[in-house]
């Protein structure tokens, strides 16, 4: 029987010589590649005089591939992007004819390298794409949005909490030490001072001393079942006890700091703060970031990670950024009611910024005209000839104090003002509740500045900058945790969050670039 070998197979791979007739003259990869060549990647990376083992992997092949995957798929794993670089033509492409890299790889250089040199990267790249679009920095469109953390949900710590409990240990140390001073007393040795609080270094400074006054070691201290224990290591076990819950209670307190109220136990950089969406649906505290975006023609100028949960706390620090990366501060920053505070504005005032940040009540003075045309409003009083503010029925108001407001950085205060005579008023009613005269409290400046962003946003400039706000900024975290799903941090600590922020910035303006590129040479 004659028999014939079958020597191919019904799957060959087939590829051109040159790989780029297969990737369409539109794709991204080209966009990618015209931006990067405007950069010197070598001035990111310093090779070592003398290395072991094998040659390392190439650095800006490593940056470009990391790069690109998060330009076209907003984040990306580190297996995924060792995948892609498999079987992506366009990462082999960019490889040119070199091995894939491990996961292992991408995820060391990432950490170890890239995450000093990010900033940099940022710049340069927003540099290109800047310089190639002339992109105006004076209008800056400000928005923030709070993101999960990659922490545990039920590992929240309370600072107020702690320092309760810490205040409950020092009164029972209080009581401890009244019995050893008691003790002491009985064999004529040193006594110990009672006090409101008691530090760590102090508590311990008692144990040493108890235990060497008693002529004991803690080696004599017995321990189990029917061993019976002795008054003085009853009382030091005792006092050991709170010594190991302050030091518990100090180190938390610690981790909060001074402008945080929680954090949670599997990342101490993120607080516990509120979220538009609630898995459980009982408006629980999640822990999360606040994070920050100043937007210029609709790419990324600027980031920021934040633990406050307000975003009025988050303006002055977003802003001073902007100034280190660029050198100058935005014309107008345009942001909603969050930022609009009078701190905020005292720093605009201070660097030279037009006031486009809306305040609280901005939506019922420019809607609500019941509101704003309220006779009883302190604001809309008449001034008489004397200078005196005069209620509707014609009372004057004298001035009674003024107190400084709580959080303000700039020495604000507010001027309490109270009504002359409120007995027998026909508008007593309308006017107020209470019993006695009406008292008013009014802060002239804040009402300056809110008369002048009125006057700002509703003018037509204002108009064209408050609408492309809302199209530009909150488009951009539409695109960023809708289009492209990133709903949840993947790393924890805030220097990982900052990284994973930067990756999804450099991308995003790199895919926006790309989109942009397109639509001008659709309309030649």
């Amino acid at each position: 029987m004659k028999t014939t070998d079958m020597n191919y197979t019904p799957i060959q791979l087939k590829l051109p010589v040159d790989m780029e007739r297969i990737i369409k003259i539109n794709d991204p990869v080209y966009s990618f590649s015209e931006v990067m060549a405007h950069i010197d990647l070598k001035k990111y990376f310093v090779e070592k005089e003398h290395e072991t083992g094998r040659p390392r992997y190439d650095r800006e092949k490593l940056l470009k591939i990391v790069l690109f995957a998060f330009m076209e798929f907003g984040y990306c794993s580190v297996r995924f992007i060792q995948k892609l670089c498999e079987t992506d033509i366009r990462f082999l492409w960019m490889l040119d004819e070199e091995d894939a890299p491990c996961h292992m790889t991408i995820s060391n250089f990432i950490y170890k390298e890239l995450s000093g040199n990010l900033d940099a990267v940022f710049n340069d790249i927003n540099r290109s794409i800047f310089r190639l679009l002339g992109v105006d920095l004076n209008h800056a469109y400000i928005d923030g949005t709070k993101i999960e953390a990659n922490a545990n949900k039920y590992t929240w710590v309370w600072k107020k909490n702690c320092i309760k409990s810490r205040n409950k240990v020092f009164g029972k140390l209080s009581i401890i030490l009244e019995d050893i001073n008691a003790f002491m007393a009985f064999y004529q040795r040193a006594v110990f001072d009672i006090r409101q609080e008691y530090v760590i270094e102090y508590v311990k400074y008692i144990l040493n001393t108890f235990v060497e006054a008693s002529g004991m070691t803690t080696e004599d201290f017995v321990h189990g079942k029917g061993k019976h224990k002795t008054t003085v290591q009853r009382l030091y076990e005792k006092v050991y006890d709170c010594y190991q819950k302050l030091k518990s209670y100090a180190q938390k307190i610690e981790i909060c700091g001074e402008n945080r109220n929680s954090y949670s136990k599997t990342d101490h950089d993120a607080t516990f703060m509120r979220f538009k969406k609630d898995h459980m649906k009982n408006d629980q505290l999640l822990p999360g970031y606040n994070l920050q975006m100043v937007i210029c023609d609709e790419f990324i100028a600027h980031y920021g990670v934040y633990a406050f949960a307000s975003d009025t706390d988050c303006f002055q620090p977003l802003m001073d950024g902007f100034y280190k990366r660029y050198g100058s501060y935005p014309r107008y920053p345009v942001a909603d009611a969050g930022y609009g505070s009078y701190n905020n504005y005292m720093y605009c005032e201070q660097h030279g910024m037009e006031k486009y940040m809306k305040f609280t009540m901005y939506e019922r003075e420019t809607k609500d005209s019941k509101y704003r045309d309220n006779p009883y409003r302190a604001c809309n009083f008449a001034i008489d000839h004397e200078g005196y503010m005069v209620c509707p029925n014609g009372k004057r108001f004298h001035f009674l104090r003024s107190a400084p407001v709580k959080g303000n950085q700039f020495g604000r205060t507010e001027e309490f003002y109270q009504c002359e005579d409120c007995s027998g008023c026909p508008h007593r009613e309308k006017c107020h509740k209470s019993k006695e005269n009406r008292i008013v409290h009014i802060n002239e400046e804040l009402t300056k500045f809110h008369s002048e962003v009125l006057n700002n946003l509703n003018c037509v400039h204002g108009a064209l900058l408050r609408m492309n706000r809302s199209i530009q900024a909150e488009g951009t975290f539409g695109v960023i945790k809708w289009n492209r799903g990133y709903k949840r941090l993947r790393r924890r600590g805030i220097e990982g969050v900052i990284l994973e922020l930067g990756l999804i910035s450099c991308g995003f303006n790199l895919q926006k670039y790309h989109l942009k590129k397109l639509s001008m040479e659709k309309a030649a």
